[in-house]
């Protein structure tokens, strides 16, 4: 049994991809889009299995949202959290009850976590006329209910709850303090229940505490990276770079094919 400061045996490929996705994460965290965060469990399925790749996940995002929400905590729009964090707990109980159905067969889960991660690049591709349509309204409760789970549930699998959140809140163009804020406090919370569902699925272990610590300085050294990118780097072109990773790495964990884990030797 692994103690609290032993370290996984996990192969280099494993800490290659563990640092990529700490460093985006950060970057993420740091303000520079959606893209650099959301591409973190399909990379690193590729080399562990998509529920353990999800629960070593949770707690540096975790970490990552307090570094947010320390400044945000007081700016939010309350009545928008108190429509859709009902929902996005519902989608919890599904995303946990999916991964339970599904443990054992990691080629569902990974075909699925493949599928929101090129649902994410799509919903890039056709973001503006989505929201040209939403229009400038708050929307219905029945669309609450219906993005309100569907993030819980993508953010239980693959920790992508981003893009159904954006569909609300977007239209609605709120001041970018209590857009910010109220998608800071409602991951936060979203990611902090999740825990309670991972735990008792089995899913977390002392050594994924030790491989957060671990990350925690590649963790900061992202968030510095996304702070300088976002004063020197076109985040348009940045993104559309992570945007064709993201979709190989999907054809990886869709097709099972070979040609991206290459790129880990």
């Amino acid at each position: 049994m692994l103690t609290l400061f032993q370290v996984p045996d996990y192969p280099l490929q494993f800490w290659l991809a563990a640092v990529a996705t700490a460093v985006l994460i950060g970057v993420s965290k740091a303000g520079f889009g959606g893209g650099p965060g959301v591409i973190a469990t399909p990379l690193l399925s590729l080399v562990i299995p998509v529920p353990e790749a999800a629960a070593l996940l949770l707690p540096i995002l975790l970490l990552a949202d307090v570094f947010v929400v320390r400044h945000y905590y007081n700016q939010v729009d309350a009545p928008n959290l108190r429509a859709v964090l009902p929902w996005a707990l519902l989608g919890i109980v599904l995303g946990a009850l999916f991964f339970r159905q599904f443990s054992d067969q990691e080629r569902v889960l990974e075909l699925g976590i493949g599928l929101i991660a090129l649902g994410f690049v799509l919903y890039q591709a056709v973001r503006s006329r989505i929201l040209q349509v939403a229009g400038q309204k708050r929307p219905s409760p029945l669309t609450a209910a219906l993005l309100g789970t569907t993030s819980g549930f993508t953010s239980t699998l693959a920790h992508v709850g981003g893009p159904p959140m954006m569909i609300y809140l977007l239209p609605q163009k709120l001041p970018r303090n209590l857009f910010v804020g109220t998608t800071a406090v409602f991951f936060f919370i979203v990611n902090l229940v999740k825990l309670i569902p991972y735990y008792l699925l089995g899913l977390l272990a002392v050594g994924n505490l030790t491989v957060t610590l671990l990350l925690l300085p590649v963790l900061w050294l992202g968030t510095r990276l996304g702070v300088w990118l976002n004063q020197h780097v076109s985040e348009l072109w940045f993104n559309r770079v992570l945007y064709v990773i993201l979709v190989l790495v999907s054809l990886q964990l869709i097709l099972g094919q070979s040609f991206v884990s290459l790129l880990f030797g």
